[in-house]
């Protein structure tokens, strides 16, 4: 044979083995690194913000954490993120955009008009996990809520206030999806046996848009609450509490933890009733130790954001807990799931040992969790922190 032709052949056979070797192992890299897209609809801007961009940084910090055994099938979870502006149309253009791709899951939005907008275009998936304690999602639907339910804060509360011997509320609330969702949780409870001894001695609504609340305040002031229940969120809330330190109001204050970060705390410091409760899931860090999965989870949160540098708030809970759940979930079932597949994995998951308790949806539909993982705290700005004041369900912590 020719030394020309030996030395082309030989060129071949190199250039062959190279483009084996290149396929062998550059095929599966690529398949390795295509990113699991997971779309996010967030209110980035406009009044829900606040939460907004809490919930997307916690996500931000949940990649790597998700990401550490190798995603979902070897293909690493990124979170697309889409801006519905605080608004329930804007929510309802992106999610229509979003479900014409048929992903499996959707995560948001924050607030409770956003969620119930885009609700009803979940019909047949994919699932829409909603950031929102406020929404009531229907069982056996696609769409599930974060956290423990605006009617189990609701509750814990009232057991906590008659247990410390609160017994004459006052309830003050906005007129949008979340004000109206309190007090008709609140206005429940109190029609209930379990708390014939709370009486309901004033009620009262405000816009949210509204610049003062003070002729509310002072009807409701001279009902002589021994405390009253200011349920709203976001700059409304602050309108409340203006209105609250203009009149005099003196007694405790309790409000949704939608207004549970430390933007709002530090916003309204001089303006913040003393005391000012708020009930939540098992989430803040303690000194009442609970179930020993719960704290497992929340060391591998709380040591995330450490890392950090960041202190996490109920915002970063929300966004953080829907996004252990469902990628947990994607890694059994693999990333080619439906979503009826990741409905009805979801739907009958229990044992499930989150930063908010132990999930059981086959106990609590669409939510995982019940007043057994509601908690009341109090805010202590000498502390800059959120301190627990009762056990679950609302039992004071003894003294």
């Amino acid at each position: 044979m020719p030394a020309t032709t030996r030395r082309i052949l030989a060129s071949l056979g190199i250039l062959a083995s190279l483009a084996c070797l290149s396929a062998l192992i550059g095929a599966p890299a690529a398949r390795a690194a295509e990113p699991f897209d997971i779309d996010v609809v967030l209110p980035l801007t406009g009044g829900g913000s606040f939460l907004g961009h809490s919930e997307q940084t916690s996500l931000q910090l949940a990649e790597p954490v998700l990401n550490k055994d190798g995603g979902i099938g070897g293909r690493p979870v990124h979170f697309v993120y889409h801006d519905d502006q605080s608004s329930p149309q804007v929510a309802v253009q992106l999610a229509t955009q979003v479900v014409a791709r048929k992903p499996p899951v959707v995560l948001g939005s924050a607030l409770v008009a956003m969620c119930n907008a885009m609700t009803p275009l979940m019909a047949r998936g994919p699932v829409m996990y909603c950031f929102s304690p406020g929404t009531s999602p229907k069982p056996g639907g696609f769409a599930y809520g974060s956290s423990s339910s605006t009617y189990d804060l609701a509750g814990a509360t009232l057991r906590y206030l008659e247990l410390t011997g609160r017994t004459k509320v006052a309830i003050i609330a906005s007129t949008d999806a979340t004000g109206q969702e309190g007090s008709k949780m609140f206005t429940t409870h109190l029609a209930m046996p379990a708390y014939k001894n709370i009486q309901l001695v004033g009620q009262a609504s405000f816009n949210p848009t509204d610049v003062s609340a003070a002729a509310q305040i002072h009807h409701l002031k001279a009902s002589n609450p021994q405390v009253l229940i200011a349920w709203s969120t976001g700059s409304a809330i602050g309108t409340v509490f203006k209105a609250i330190k203009d009149a005099g109001l003196n007694v405790p204050v309790v409000t949704t933890d939608g207004n549970m970060t430390f933007a709002q705390m530090h916003q309204f410091a001089s303006i913040l009733p003393k005391p000012l409760y708020i009930p939540t899931a098992q989430w803040p860090k303690s000194d009442i130790k609970l179930s020993p999965a719960v704290e497992e989870a929340k060391k591998v949160f709380y040591d995330t954001f450490d890392k950090a540098g960041i202190k996490p708030d109920f915002g970063s809970t929300l966004s953080w807990s829907a996004a252990m759940l469902t990628v947990s979930a994607l890694k059994k079932l693999g990333p080619d799931a439906t979503a009826a597949q990741l409905n009805h994995y979801l739907s009958t998951l229990k044992g499930f040992a989150g930063i908010n308790g132990i999930y059981d949806f086959t106990k609590t539909p669409q939510r995982g969790l019940d007043e057994t993982s509601v908690v009341l705290t109090r805010w202590d700005a000498d502390k800059d922190n959120w301190i627990l004041v009762s056990k679950p369900q609302g039992f004071p912590v003894e003294k």
